[in-house]
């Protein structure tokens, strides 16, 4: 299902594993001039870099549908509460969003905001996963903080329901990768998704961050499809 807020690929099995991610769009309307380049878009402060391509795998090669977003973090951060002072940001990474000055909050909310989460709801209770996969990329170095070391390859974040990230840890480090314990930041400090559409209901899930050094192009996305459908696949039958 495709919509100018979200699309969906594939469908649930009530029981079996789904992917949402909130940052899986650089796009931006026309009737919405941010004042950034495309340059710019492409880069984090647009979206999550490689997660739609994994996505899109995940959901053709493994069977995982998805419910993604469509629209660029920068016009909404669908990973915000509603009320969340960097909903609308009017800067990211150093980078000033003049289109954000003054914006109508109430306008984007009800324009795109509602309409995706409200999507993202239907379409849980309707499949009734078994696991629920967040997926999010983190850049290896933040420009107005370039001191700070991100050497994590893989986050899991989680707030109060550790025990299916603490599955995914163990079976992420057997791949031998350096694996982040709410890390590159908590998962109790930001978890607005989750919160929502998985703790509030009980539901198991995994919010992911993958350096996006490592997704860049298909090798790395194709790696970390298979990599992250198995260890979802593992940690499904651990919860």
């Amino acid at each position: 299902m495709n919509d100018p807020n979200f699309r969906q690929i594939g469908e649930p099995v009530p029981g079996g594993i789904v992917l949402v991610s909130d940052h899986a769009s650089n796009f931006v309307p026309e009737d919405i001039p941010l004042g950034v380049t495309q340059d710019q878009l492409n880069d984090h402060i647009g979206w999550d870099i490689g997660v739609a391509a994994i996505a899109e795998r995940m959901a053709r090669r493994h069977a995982i549908p998805a419910h993604l977003a469509a629209v660029s973090r920068l016009v909404v951060d669908l990973h915000r509460e509603e009320d969340h002072a960097k909903l609308i940001p009017q800067d990211s990474d150093g980078v000033l969003i003049p289109g954000n000055l003054g914006a109508d909050r109430e306008w984007r909310l009800e324009r795109f905001y509602r309409p995706y989460h409200d999507a993202m709801a239907a379409w849980l209770d309707a499949a009734q996963p078994g696991l629920i996969v967040s997926l999010h990329s983190f850049t290896p170095q933040l420009a107005d903080n370039p001191d700070e070391q991100r050497p994590w390859e893989v986050g899991l974040l989680y707030n109060e329901q550790g025990e299916a990230a603490r599955h995914a840890i163990r079976l992420f480090q057997e791949y031998g990768l350096t694996v982040g314990d709410n890390e590159p930041y908590s998962g109790k400090l930001l978890n607005a998704t989750m919160n929502r559409h998985a703790e509030a209901h009980g539901r198991p899930y995994l919010a992911i961050e993958v350096r996006n050094d490592l997704i860049r192009d298909e090798g790395g996305q194709a790696r970390w499809a298979d990599m992250i459908a198995s260890v979802a696949r593992g940690v499904r039958e651990l919860v």
